[in-house]
């Protein structure tokens, strides 16, 4: 649920620092979501070679592989999973138009 939540910060920290951006600059230069979701790959990135190339915790019967899909992979395919219906959502709003 942490990791869920540190990810859901990350995306939101990329959407709001881009839809400043684009307030500064008078026009959309950057897709907001599409921003997020960029942040949150590198950070995924980054968290996932962390996780690896770290010693496991003393006695503890999990894995890296374990640790890798409980704290990277599972949040970063929530989001992305949130980001495509919601895409989804906006693209169909707007074809009914």
């Amino acid at each position: 649920m942490g990791a869920l939540i540190f990810y859901t910060a990350i995306y939101f920290l990329g959407y709001f620092a881009i839809h400043g951006l684009n307030l500064i600059a008078g026009r959309i230069l950057i897709n907001r979501r599409i921003a997020g979701l960029v942040g949150v790959f590198f950070v995924a990135v980054f968290h996932g070679y962390k996780i690896m190339s770290s010693p496991l915790p003393a006695r503890q019967d999990t894995d890296a592989t374990y640790a890798l899909g409980y704290y990277v992979i599972f949040p970063v395919a929530v989001i992305v999973g949130v980001f495509l219906y919601i895409t989804w959502q906006e693209k169909k709003d707007n074809d009914s138009l």
